[in-house]
C-alpha cells in the first residue's frame, strides 16, 4: 500500500450505502475512493483495473456474492486488502470472509463508529473485527483483535435494529 493517500473501492449494491460511506471517507485528505461498484462482478473487474489499496466489500451482493468475490479479487488484485462491510453477523459468514483472505469484518449497524478503526487497523497491517462478532472468530483469528464479545444471536438481532440508523435520510441523518 501506499505510504500517502489510501486508494479505496467502495462496493455495496445499497447506492445510499455507498453515499454514506464516501462521505465519512471524504472527511480524510489520506483516502481517495477511486470508484464504487454495486455487484460482485463489477467489484472484482474494478479491482483487477484499479488495483486500490483498500475495498470495502459488502457480503450480499447482486450477481456474485461477496465471499466469492473475495476470493476472485486475492486472484486478480492480490495486493488489494479486503474489508468485508455487512449486516451478517453469523458465524459462517466471518468465517468464510477472513478465509477469502479479508483483514476484517465490520457490521454495518457499527460501522459508524467502527469503520474508521478498521480502516485503520488495516492500513497498519492488523486483523479487525466488529466488536459484535469477536465472540464468533476462531481463537486463532483472535491474536491481534482486542474486542468485547456478544452472542451470535444478539449481534444479529442488534445489527438488525440498528442496521437503519446508519442509512442517510432516516432517523435524522
Amino acid at each position: 500500500m501506499n505510504q500517502g493517500t489510501m486508494r479505496i473501492l467502495v462496493v455495496d449494491d445499497f447506492a445510499a450505502w455507498r453515499q454514506f460511506v464516501c462521505s465519512i471517507l471524504e472527511k480524510e485528505a489520506r483516502w481517495h475512493v477511486v470508484s464504487e461498484a454495486s455487484d460482485g462482478l463489477e467489484a472484482v473487474l474494478k479491482a483487477q483495473e484499479l488495483t486500490p489499496d483498500l475495498i470495502l466489500l459488502d457480503i450480499g451482493l447482486p450477481k456474485l456474492s461477496g465471499i466469492e468475490a473475495a476470493r476472485r479479487i486475492r486472484e486478480v488484485a492480490p495486493n488489494s486488502k479486503i474489508l468485508c462491510v455487512s449486516t451478517h453477523a453469523d458465524f459462517d459468514f466471518v468465517e468464510q470472509a477472513l478465509a477469502t483472505g479479508a483483514s476484517g469484518y465490520v457490521l454495518k449497524a457499527y460501522a459508524g463508529s467502527e469503520l474508521v478503526p478498521a480502516m485503520e487497523a488495516i492500513f497498519q497491517g492488523k486483523r479487525f473485527v466488529s466488536s459484535r462478532l469477536k465472540g464468533l472468530i476462531s481463537a486463532g483469528a483472535e491474536d491481534s483483535i482486542s474486542r468485547e464479545a456478544v452472542t451470535p444471536r444478539k449481534a444479529s438481532e442488534e445489527s438488525v435494529h440498528n442496521n437503519r440508523a446508519f442509512i442517510p435520510g432516516e432517523n435524522g441523518l
